[in-house]
């Protein structure tokens, strides 16, 4: 089974999520997905997976969030895949993908349900 990261080194959660994969002996694939953006395609999939509207996957703390103006509801969802993209800061982390799942490691357990 492949079990892939996107990974923020910088966030407790996303430490803690990979501390806890290595701890019930899984090796994933790291991404530093703040270095290495997923493709608007990729996010699509993702939010799938997730089963998750680009809105309800923005971090809406984050600097870029204000000054894109991305509260604004008239915004489509591929104008907020788009800023995701470009911005990856924005992407709320960390996101395991596991079996064709994907799930936050907000709290780190909840990615062991795809597992």
């Amino acid at each position: 089974m492949t079990i892939r990261i996107l990974h923020n080194p910088r966030c407790s959660k996303s430490r803690a999520t990979l501390a806890l994969l290595h701890e019930k002996g899984f090796q994933p694939e790291v991404t530093l997905y703040l270095e290495t953006p997923p493709e608007a395609s990729e996010l699509k999939t993702i939010l799938g997976q997730l089963g998750l509207e680009a809105r309800q996957l923005l971090r809406k703390g984050e600097a870029e969030y204000r000054e894109l103006g991305l509260a604004d509801t008239s915004l489509s969802e591929g104008q907020l895949i788009d800023a995701m993209v470009a911005h990856p800061r924005l992407i709320e982390r960390p996101i395991v993908l596991a079996n064709g799942r994907a799930a936050i490691g907000r709290p780190p357990d909840s990615v062991l349900s795809i597992l």
